[in-house]
């Protein structure tokens, strides 16, 4: 087969490759560049490559990303011609006069000789790796721009290749300090629960689970963080694993908070005087309570629920909670651990203790205050029964103590009194007994009674002390007799 034969069917081989093929004669002309070749420059023939390769100079720049060392003066053209067969260039290449079109060329020299070691052929073979460049363009800019601490590890050597910004606030350690270094130098993994299972997993370069991490980093000494490792391609197919962070600074001094609120809860509900008692979430199982509590009812592991004296007071005091969701000053009555039954002032606040809902329960016991109440009461109602020879100031100030008016309560009365009525009301206003009221209006006492029972019915009263109240809410009896028998004055022209 003749030379020209081989030199043809070599032209139709490398003219079906996928990759770039430019041949060059030891002379520096440029004899063949096939379609990929072409397209990779953005011209339609060789001629616009260029007939020589000082042509192919003026009419490309190159720019290196990678063999810096060879420097500017260099390029790949300049290097095959010199005899050098090189692997993995890869360049940035336009047009010299500005036209549209930038590639990424991944390229390798090749130098066949002969027998003697004469160069006989020179080529230039190249990829097209623009896209793959823009790709990690992209990558690059969305990497730096992520506010969350990351940074990415090769995988073949466990070097760190990028570091963005948040990871630098978060550590202390600037770019320049962490870039090119290895996993061995700067530890990204940690002291914690499950190390040995996260640095096995990045050297089989699987994922890490997150878990929870103390750093040793230049800023604070220690740093507790979450840390996550995700396996990830880079462009080009370098295998590399992706560290993610969470500080957990904020979330620490938040627990210690708590945890010190919780102590100083848990002092507090100890020592309080007051009988107090966590209850389940229900309102009715103890299920902690405290020294004072205790002692009066039992504690929390002796009683099954809170101790009231009646069903009733249960519910409705588990009613006036689900509607309001706390309960201020219910007044009920709960049995003792001795049995004894106590009248009881109860609140009760929803809480949230170690995680676990419930309400807080206090109890305040006022059995001797009703107690006083009632003595107190039962002597005004004593005093009251034969009231002729106190005068009606002392009167007024007895009935109401026995009744005492609610605060800007209205007047429930809406109907009309006869003029009996009025005037069994008013002497009875002005301390008149039921016989100085007949003897006045020239009645007898039975029908003074009768009177009285039916001015009772209409105002709502069951007692003289409750009427003598509700007429001077309403200004009945204002005027002050000068003796017990002036009262006798009134209602003569009946």
């Amino acid at each position: 087969m003749t030379d020209d034969a081989d030199r043809t069917r070599m032209a139709q081989v490398v003219a079906g490759l996928g990759e770039g093929v430019i041949l060059i004669e030891p002379n520096h002309t440029l004899s063949y560049a096939n379609k990929a070749a072409l397209a990779m420059h953005g011209v339609a023939d060789l001629e616009d490559l260029g007939v020589t390769a000082a042509e192919y100079r003026a009419n490309f720049v190159l720019r290196y990303r990678n063999h810096h060392e060879v420097g500017p003066l260099q390029p790949p053209i300049e290097r095959v011609l010199a005899g050098e067969a090189f692997r993995d260039a890869v360049v940035e290449v336009r047009h010299a006069r500005g036209r549209d079109g930038i590639w990424m060329h991944r390229i390798r020299g090749l130098v066949t000789t002969d027998a003697a070691g004469t160069p006989t052929g020179l080529a230039l073979v190249m990829q097209d790796v623009s896209d793959r460049y823009e790709a990690e363009k992209r990558f690059e800019s969305m990497f730096r721009a992520n506010p969350a601490p990351a940074v990415v590890c090769r995988l073949s050597d466990l070097r760190y290749v990028k570091v963005n910004q948040g990871f630098a606030d978060l550590t202390g350690y600037t770019r320049a300090q962490v870039l090119g270094r290895t996993f061995t130098e700067i530890d990204l993994l940690g002291q914690g629960e499950h190390r040995a299972a996260a640095i096995a997993n990045l050297h089989a370069g699987t994922t890490i689970r997150q878990r929870e991490a103390c750093l040793s980093v230049p800023s604070d000494g220690e740093k507790y963080v979450i840390v996550a490792g995700h396996p990830i391609e880079m462009p080009g197919g370098e295998p590399c694993m992706l560290f993610t962070f969470a500080d957990l600074e904020d979330r620490r001094r938040a627990e210690a908070e708590l945890r010190l609120s919780e102590e100083r809860f848990a002092k507090a509900f100890a020592l309080s005087p007051i009988p107090t008692a966590l209850l389940s979430s229900d309102a009715d199982v103890p299920t902690s309570v405290n020294d004072a509590f205790a002692a009066a009812f039992g504690d929390a592991a002796n009683i099954a629920s809170v101790p009231w004296a009646e069903e009733a007071e249960r519910t409705r005091f588990r009613r006036e909670l689900q509607r309001y969701g706390r309960v201020r000053a219910f007044e009920g009555r709960l049995r003792t651990r001795q049995g004894d039954v106590l009248d009881c002032l109860v609140s009760a606040e929803q809480v949230v203790v170690n995680g676990a809902a419930g309400l807080l329960c206090a109890v305040q016991d006022i059995t001797a205050r009703k107690r006083t109440e009632t003595e107190l009461i039962s002597a005004i109602e004593a005093v009251m029964a034969d009231a002729s020879w106190f005068s009606r100031g002392v009167i007024e100030k007895l009935a109401l103590l026995r009744n005492p008016p609610r605060p800007g309560a209205p007047p429930s009365f809406s109907g009309k009194l006869t003029a009996r009525e009025s005037d069994m009301l008013e002497g009875i206003c002005r301390g008149a007994t039921d016989a100085e009221i007949g003897a006045a209006l020239g009645l007898s006492l039975s029908t003074v009674r009768n009177h009285v029972a039916s001015l009772y019915r209409k105002i709502g009263v069951r007692r003289r002390s409750a009427a003598v109240v509700w007429g001077r809410e309403r200004g009945i009896g204002s005027s002050r007799p000068t003796d017990p028998a002036g009262s006798a004055k009134l209602g003569r022209k009946h």
